[in-house]
């Protein structure tokens, strides 16, 4: 058989089903059968995102944080937070008293005072940034913690042990404190919880005296509080 009539074959069978369709439209008409798909939101499905190592963000939010011991000064653990805002509840002791909450830097801080020192202190909340009291010397008595108070830039040397507090700032309205771990010539070092997933539980900041007062040489550093 030639290829014309092949072709000429095709032609004629293409004109007979279209003849066909548009006399008797419901010749066509052909149901599939429904499938039901499984769901992967929230899940680890095989995609190009999770095998590169990557996750979307709605996987991201539905993956469960555990807080878990990354550090320890004196005894006392310090959790990794993950995001700076999570919160895994309240600290409280048996007879009542707030720890703060979990794992944020207050709640290391005060049960650091409250293990290693057996220190309650008077006021047992606020924000960070409202541990240091702008109203007093340096060198006075924080009433409300329980503590003396230093500003940084004082006559008397930071000590291990010390709190040390960072004022508010536009990355952080409600400020910072760490304990400090280590005291060197010209460094202090702090042990601190929940950086941020970016950053270590141990920092370095250089310290230096002028032959009367005793800086840390952070902008945000306001100053630091010890027994």
């Amino acid at each position: 058989m030639s290829s014309s009539k092949i072709i000429a074959g095709i032609i004629t069978f293409l004109f007979f089903i279209s003849l066909v369709y548009f006399i008797f439209p419901g010749v066509f008409n052909v149901t599939f059968p429904e499938f039901n798909l499984p769901s992967f939101k929230g899940a680890e499905t095989p995609n190009t995102q999770l095998e590169s190592g990557k996750r979307t963000s709605e996987q991201r939010k539905n993956i469960k944080h555990t807080p878990k011991i990354i550090d320890s000064y004196r005894g006392v653990d310090v959790f990794y937070n993950g995001k700076t805002s999570n919160v895994f509840g309240r600290n409280t002791t048996t007879d009542g008293y707030n720890i703060g909450l979990k794992y944020q830097c207050v709640e290391f801080v005060k049960r650091f005072y409250y293990e290693f020192y057996k220190h309650k202190m008077p006021n047992a909340y606020g924000h960070a940034k409202e541990f240091f009291d702008h109203s007093l010397s340096d060198g006075a008595f924080n009433a409300s913690r329980g503590l003396r108070q230093f500003r940084n830039g004082s006559s008397s040397k930071p000590s291990s042990g010390a709190i040390i507090v960072f004022g508010a700032a536009s990355f952080n309205q409600y400020g910072h404190v760490a304990i400090i771990s280590k005291v060197g010539q010209d460094f202090v070092e702090i042990v601190q919880q929940n950086p941020g997933p970016n950053h270590s539980s141990r920092g370095e900041y250089k310290l230096s005296h002028d032959g009367s007062t005793w800086r840390i040489h952070d902008n945000h550093i306001v100053g630091w509080l010890s027994k």
